[in-house]
């Protein structure tokens, strides 16, 4: 019984992989894929973004180790 399962479950890959890669297909077809000008925008953004929250954090590193400082030193 275990074996015809196996080959029974192996018979139903072909169709299955045929419906998903068309699945697939369809759905790809649905992605709005960014313009150049959008990409180069984002990643603007995104490094701006990330240049002020990395001066954030390095300006609240340096006051928290001052604090600590005066307090052990």
């Amino acid at each position: 019984m275990a074996l015809q399962d196996q080959v029974d479950r192996l018979r139903e890959i072909g169709p299955r992989t045929t419906t998903f890669l068309g699945e697939v297909s369809a759905e790809m077809r649905k992605v709005h894929w960014p313009t150049r000008q959008e990409t180069y925008a984002a990643t603007g953004v995104v490094l701006v973004v990330s240049l002020i929250i990395a001066v954030f954090l390095g300006v609240v590193d340096f006051g928290i180790s001052h604090v600590v400082r005066a307090i052990l030193g």
